[in-house]
């Protein structure tokens, strides 16, 4: 008998997703007090912030397969375990070195939100389906938007090593409801880690539909890591503004994670392909707002929902299409596709520095131009085909 997804089960997966992958990004407020607390520069510091990122690009290649082979309990048990126990070793780390090695694991635990939206994809019917995941990601996209305002707001009152103690107890607390109200699941895979991990690579060749979602996604979040790596450029040089205004623009892009869930429900009454295509205009609009908004903050807001929302938008209907094939398999193709989107974030990072370097915002906008027509483009190939 197939388990079903209620409201409150639902809900819970999406605070989850939140809390847990607000453990990624506690730590960039916090740098400059870690570095006066070590007596390093800036740059070594922002080792800690590097590490946790590669921890979670690896937990997302290593862990996230699991979800087709292991009981999800079993996983959660595991990987909470670790977690907490990196969180408080990151609380009492007493070097660098030990923060960074620390952070590390922070960041390859707390991956464990994208096991949530295949789960949520699975126990959803095909008509709901839509709105599970855009609900999850809501919660997702909330958690990394409010966890720096959040982590700023505590490093700055009460020190940087209490909001480390502080997650690690929100994490143990987390893990005890999970345990008591998380449906259990039971995957059917019965292959060895390696023959799973080798399937990645047939998934991929076999699904055209998921190496096109993976390339929309790597170019869509390649724009957005190229806007907010170089949006504190911005705001220094034309506004003379620092970081903390920077992270406030957090804040707008939190309407465009909750747009994640209108679009969720979109998904089940209007054309993925019209979706899609509406997805990647709003992204050309939203940059070509940006180029013309460099001493405007008004307009710079604007254009930060504007591009949150058609991000959220592809986001939502790329997994929806992923998730509606291959049901033995959620997992993996997950992993291919979030793989794929952190890579394209990881380029877009250096591309939109490289264009800050030579050509400014005027650079970075005209990137951003180029990188949402070829999403349109490669979408309106794709249908001919």
């Amino acid at each position: 008998m197939k388990q079903t997804l209620s409201n409150s089960v639902l809900y819970l997966m999406s605070i989850t997703a939140g809390l847990v992958v607000a453990n990624l990004y506690y730590s960039q407020p916090l740098l400059h007090l870690i570095s006066v607390e070590f007596n390093v520069s800036e740059s070594a510091v922002s080792n800690v912030a590097l590490f946790t990122q590669l921890g979670y690009a690896l937990g997302l290649l290593f862990i996230i397969p699991l979800g087709d082979k292991v009981s999800n309990h079993k996983i959660l048990q595991y990987d909470f375990f670790l977690m907490i126990a990196a969180l408080i070793a990151t609380a009492f780390s007493s070097s660098l070195f030990l923060l960074i090695l620390s952070s590390f694991f922070v960041g390859f635990t707390s991956a464990i939100p994208q096991l949530f939206v295949p789960m949520a994809a699975q126990l959803s019917d095909t008509k709901n389906r839509g709105r599970a995941i855009g609900v999850v990601m809501s919660g997702l996209l909330i958690g990394i938007l409010g966890s720096r305002i959040i982590s700023g707001f505590v490093g700055e009152i009460y020190g940087w090593r209490v909001m480390y103690f502080a997650a690690s107890a929100i994490m143990l607390f987390l893990f005890l409801i999970l345990m008591l109200k998380l449906p259990k699941l039971s995957p059917n895979y019965k292959g060895s880690y390696a023959s799973l991990m080798q399937s990645l690579w047939y998934y991929f060749k076999k699904e055209p539909s998921l190496r096109l979602a993976t390339l929309r996604g790597a170019l869509a979040f390649a724009g957005l890591s190229a806007f907010w790596t170089t949006l504190v450029f911005l705001m220094e040089e034309n506004f003379n503004y620092g970081s903390s205004v920077t992270g406030a623009f957090g804040l707008f892009g939190i309407v465009g994670a909750l747009g994640a869930t209108i679009v969720g429900k979109l998904n089940n009454k209007v054309s993925k392909n019209k979706i899609i295509a509406f997805s990647a205009i709003l992204l050309v609009f939203s940059w070509v707002i940006f180029l013309i908004s460099e001493n405007s903050l008004i307009g710079i807001a604007i254009g930060v929902v504007l591009v949150d929302l058609g991000l959220q938008a592809l986001h939502v209907t790329n997994q929806n299409i992923i998730f509606s094939r291959n049901e033995e398999a959620r997992n993996r193709v997950n992993t291919i596709y979030m793989v794929g989107f952190f890579i394209g974030g990881a380029l877009g990072t250096t591309l939109g520095a490289i264009m800050w370097q030579h050509f400014k915002w005027t650079g970075v906008s005209a990137l951003g131009i180029a990188l949402s027509v070829l999403i349109f483009m490669v979408h309106q190939f794709s249908k001919k085909l």
